[in-house]
């Protein structure tokens, strides 16, 4: 876990949130299905002006109304709350009632006119129900998705996005004071909308939205949602983050790759943090790190070579991967630490991460700091050729340490885990203090690293992958810190899902040597890598090598 100390911004407590329930209503109709949507009273102090669900609080009488409303064998006590609470606000908002008599009739809108939509509160919903012989269709609200409100915006809620099919024979009008515009509209359609303007939803509305285009009919939808095992679940649940792109406020799920590095430099859901690639000035993480990306953007490097600058002004620096032999990029690392670096370590030799350690150590005053690592094995390409003026052992630990600008006692410690896999010589560094993992390019944001024989080792990659699972768990990693991309979350969950992505690529690869048995790596590849673009095979192809004799290796022993 960071400590708080190095924590860029000081803690702020996110409002509470409140319990709420959505539902989309879908209806089927020729061109596709369709979603009642309304907009929200511009005057609203939540979203004003959105197009949404109807939705709104959980209240204590959604309990007590469970005396009137069915229920499924899967469905949960909380579950069946949440879906009472929607059936009363799509009542309240849209005049829809999700509900039959108790004979077996379906509502009419005869029957809706009848009831005060106004009078609601309380017991009063159940109870004019129940005056009319009607029992509440809960049993036929599914949970789609789970939405908790960001952690920058002064009211949060947590809800689910129920599902449910529109019941037949009413039509929806608006209650003119909260919602206004009822319409009918295909997700995609409403999306595409949203995009040019005229049709403005937040970010929960989109991005379920964008979900449910996927599918391609109300049954589709409900199918999705239902129980699955001892229980149901929704298909996702979400808490975004957000921060700044060009300026403007953008904002991620869990999933998506500026996430993690929202949550470790904005823990609290501070809106401040810059999102924007450059290479000019260094990008603070902690107050005791900072990154700097050398200008060589890539279809290899993505945004660029994130150089990592672990330490302060009191105690000095240790520069993490100095990038290529770039002068504009040595010369921003040397301005940053004042040329105060105490050591300079290369996670390995590639082009893109170790030239850069002997012209940034010419630079520095006074006693040169070491440049550590593990030097290039005999495998490794001409390019890619590295000495160490120290070999680092597996273990080691590398510290820094001595009093703070504030009087206090600082440390912080770099522990060295030897990695082969990407390359025979490559090592990752856990600072200890404050959970952080620096995994070079073992662990990337948005893309898998190259394995490349004869210097890469499939095997190896896998093993390491392993040993880096095992000290995150071990020392409570959340956050790595990769050598390409934004900073990840979620380490142990990224490190399994990397995992079993090329586990699942390489049974690809295996089925397609058993399809084409007399096949050579040229054939294999189209059907290994067909969900790749075609432009990136030349690259793919060295993870194929390193898959087919992982396979061999395996099929021999």
């Amino acid at each position: 876990m960071v400590r708080p100390s190095q924590q860029l911004h000081p803690h702020r407590e996110p409002a509470t949130v409140r319990a709420a329930a959505t539902v989309l209503l879908l209806r089927d109709t020729d061109a596709g299905f369709e979603v009642l949507m309304t907009r929200r009273s511009a005057t609203a102090s939540f979203a004003p002006g959105a197009y949404v669900f109807p939705g709104g609080h959980i209240d204590a009488a959604d309990e007590a109304a469970k005396r009137i409303a069915t229920r499924r064998p899967t469905q949960s006590r909380v579950q069946r709350t949440q879906a009472i609470a929607a059936i009363r606000e799509a009542f309240e908002e849209l005049g829809i009632l999700l509900a039959h008599h108790a004979d077996g009739r379906p509502v009419s809108d005869a029957d809706i006119a009848s009831m005060d939509r106004n009078d609601t509160a309380g017991a009063a919903f159940a109870d004019q129900c129940a005056a009319r012989g009607l029992v509440l269709d809960s049993d036929q609200v599914f949970t789609f998705a789970h939405w908790i409100t960001d952690r920058d915006l002064p009211k949060r809620f947590d809800v689910p996005f129920l599902v449910a099919r529109m019941p037949e024979g009413q039509t929806p009008a608006a209650d003119e004071s909260e919602q206004f515009e009822p319409c009918w509209v295909r997700p995609a359609d409403a999306l595409a909308r949203h995009d040019a303007g005229t049709f403005f939803m937040i970010f929960p509305t989109v991005r379920t939205l964008q979900r449910m285009a996927a599918y391609t009919n109300v049954d589709s939808v409900l199918e999705a949602c239902a129980p699955a095992g001892a229980g149901e679940a929704p298909l996702w649940t979400s808490c975004p983050r957000g921060g700044l792109l060009k300026g403007a406020d953008v904002r991620y799920m869990e999933h998506e790759p500026p996430f993690g590095e929202l949550a470790l430099v904005c823990p609290d859901g501070q809106m401040l943090h810059a999102l924007d690639w450059q290479s000019a000035q260094g990008v603070a993480l902690l107050k005791n790190v900072m990154r700097l990306t050398a200008p060589n953007p890539s279809a290899m490097t993505g945004p660029g070579t994130n150089s990592y600058i672990v330490g302060d002004a009191a105690i000095g620096y240790i520069v993490i991967d100095p990038g290529p032999n770039d002068f504009d990029h040595i010369g921003r690392l040397w301005r940053i630490t004042q040329g105060d670096i105490r050591m300079i370590v290369c996670t390995h030799s590639h082009a893109d991460h170790s030239p850069g350690a002997a012209p940034l150590q010419a630079l520095c005053k006074g006693t040169k700091p070491p440049i550590l690592g593990l030097s290039s094995a005999p495998t490794a390409r001409a390019t890619a050729r590295f000495t160490a003026e120290r070999e680092l052992a597996h273990g080691e630990r590398l510290v820094l340490s001595g009093t703070g600008a504030d009087g206090e006692a600082l440390t912080h410690t770099l522990r060295v885990i030897h990695t082969p896999g990407h390359a025979a010589n490559h090592l990752c560094l856990v600072l200890e203090e404050d959970g952080l993992l620096f995994s070079g390019d073992h662990i990337l944001n948005g893309s898998t690293t190259v394995v490349d024989p004869p210097d890469g080792d499939m095997t190896a990659y896998l093993d390491s992958l392993d040993t880096l699972d095992a000290a995150c768990e071990a020392g409570g990693i959340e956050f790595i810190l990769p050598a390409h991309g934004y900073v990840i979350g979620f380490a142990r969950t990224a490190i399994g899902m990397l995992k079993a992505h090329r586990l699942k690529r390489e049974a690809k690869i295996a089925a397609a040597m058993q399809k084409l048995p007399d096949g050579t790596p040229e054939q294999w590849l189209p059907l290994a890598y067909d969900d790749v673009p075609e432009r990136m095979w030349p690259v793919a192809a060295r993870s194929l090598a390193a898959h087919v004799a992982r396979i061999r290796q395996l099929t021999a022993s």
